[in-house]
C-alpha cells in the first residue's frame, strides 16, 4: 500500500471492499496503489505488495487482447480517464500470476475531491471466464439447433422459452409453398453406397438451402430427397425456383462431379393460398409448420412436374406483378379436387 496520507482508505472502507467478490483497485494520480482488495487478489493471484512493486513502471497486471497482444502501454487506459474525467468500461484480458490469460470486464471511474478536482482512479474488474464459456456454448447450441429446424421454428422455440403463458399458437396466413425434389432419386440411390447417397444429398441440400434463404424463404423441412419451403411473398418463391433451374442446377452438378457423384435433375412445384401455421404435434414434441389444402396442392403440382421444369399454380401467378412472363402449361386433375388446377411455367 502507498503511505500517502492524503489518499488513505479507512479500515471500515477496506473491510467493506474486501467483502466484495469483484476486484477493486484504487490509485492516486501518480498511479500509486492505495487499495487492492481480497477479490482482486483472488482473481489475479497477485497480492497488494506484488502490485505495488510493479507500479507505476508498467501496466500491471499485464493487459492484452484475446490474441495475447499487449494493450495500453504506460497505462494509457488509466491516463485517458484521468485527463478526461470520463469513466470507461472495457473488456480486456489479464495475465494471472500463474501465467494464463483470462477475460475481465474492467470499469474505470475517476475520483474527485470536494472541489471537483480529479484525485485518483477507482477500478472494478470481474473475471468473466465462466460467462464467456457459457456464451460460447450457447452460440454453438444455437448454431447446431438451427441446422435441424427451420428459421420460424427456431424463433418460435425462443419465444416459447421466454414466454410465461406459452400454449397452442396458430394463425391463418396467406403464404406460398415450394416443393422441390430430385428426379428418379429412389432408383439413383439404389445404385450408390449409403455414404455416397448422403454426400450427394448434403451437396444438394446445401445449395438449395442457400438459394431459398437468399430469397427470404424458410425451409420448413427436408423430406427424403425433397425440400419444402415457405415464402411470405410469391415473387420470392418464384425467384428461388428460377435461381435453381437451370443455372443453380448447373453449379450443383459441377459440385457433384467434383466429388465423383452422379449428376441430378430437379423439379419444382409452387402454390399460394390461405393455410394454418402453428406449433403442431404432441405434448412431447411439436413442430412449427403449416397445414392445409394449399400445402397438399403444392405437393401434387410438384409430383406432376416434368424433369427440369417449374410449375406454378394460377393462384400464385395472380399475385405476381408480371403474370405475362409465364405461359399456361396444362390443367391438372388432382386427387381430392373437384376442379382442375391450371399451372404455368416461366417463359
Amino acid at each position: 500500500m502507498s503511505d500517502n496520507k492524503d489518499h488513505t482508505v479507512s479500515p471500515e472502507t477496506q473491510k467493506w471492499l474486501d467483502a466484495i467478490y469483484d476486484g477493486i483497485r484504487i490509485l492516486d494520480r501518480r498511479m500509486n496503489l492505495l487499495f487492492w482488495n481480497k477479490g482482486a487478489e483472488n482473481i489475479t493471484g497477485f497480492s497488494a505488495e506484488e502490485i505495488t512493486q510493479n507500479l507505476p513502471d508498467k501496466s500491471f497486471p499485464e493487459i492484452s487482447d484475446d490474441k495475447g497482444k499487449p494493450l495500453y502501454p504506460d497505462n494509457q487506459h488509466l491516463e485517458s480517464v484521468l485527463s478526461s474525467g470520463i469513466a470507461n468500461e472495457i473488456k480486456v484480458y489479464y495475465t494471472h500470476r500463474l501465467g494464463y490469460s483470462f477475460p475481465v470486464s474492467l470499469y474505470i471511474h475517476p475520483m474527485t475531491d470536494e472541489s471537483g478536482k480529479i484525485t485518483g482512479l477507482f477500478e472494478v474488474f470481474r473475471d468473466i471466464s465462466i460467462e464467456e464459456k457459457v456464451q460460447k456454448i450457447e452460440n454453438r447450441y444455437k448454431k447446431v439447433v438451427r441446422q435441424f429446424v427451420s428459421e420460424t421454428t427456431y424463433k418460435e422455440v425462443v419465444r416459447a422459452v421466454n414466454s410465461r403463458d406459452y400454449g397452442i399458437k396458430a394463425y391463418n396466413r396467406n403464404l406460398t409453398i415450394l416443393f422441390m425434389d430430385i428426379v428418379g432419386f429412389t432408383a439413383l440411390s439404389e445404385k450408390l453406397p449409403p455414404e455416397k447417397v448422403v454426400d450427394m444429398l448434403n451437396v444438394y441440400f446445401t445449395k438449395t438451402s442457400r438459394v431459398i434463404q437468399k430469397n427470404r424463404g424458410d425451409i420448413d423441412k427436408f423430406l427424403g430427397d425433397g425440400v419444402m419451403a415457405i415464402f411470405e411473398e410469391p415473387a420470392d418463391a418464384v425467384k428461388a425456383s428460377l435461381d435453381m433451374l437451370p443455372e443453380g442446377l448447373k453449379t450443383l452438378n459441377r459440385g457433384l462431379q467434383f466429388r465423383k457423384l452422379p449428376t441430378i435433375n430437379l423439379r419444382i412445384g409452387i402454390n399460394t393460398g390461405n393455410l394454418i401455421q402453428g406449433n403442431i404435434g404432441s405434448e412431447d414434441r411439436k413442430d412449427w409448420t403449416v397445414v392445409g389444402d394449399v400445402v397438399n396442392t403444392a405437393y401434387r403440382i410438384e409430383e406432376a412436374t416434368e424433369p427440369g421444369q417449374i410449375l406454378i399454380s394460377e393462384d400464385t401467378i395472380g399475385r405476381l406483378q408480371e403474370p405475362e412472363d409465364y405461359r399456361f402449361v396444362k390443367e391438372l386433375s388432382l386427387k381430392g379436387k373437384s376442379t382442375r388446377i391450371r399451372v404455368f411455367s416461366p417463359r
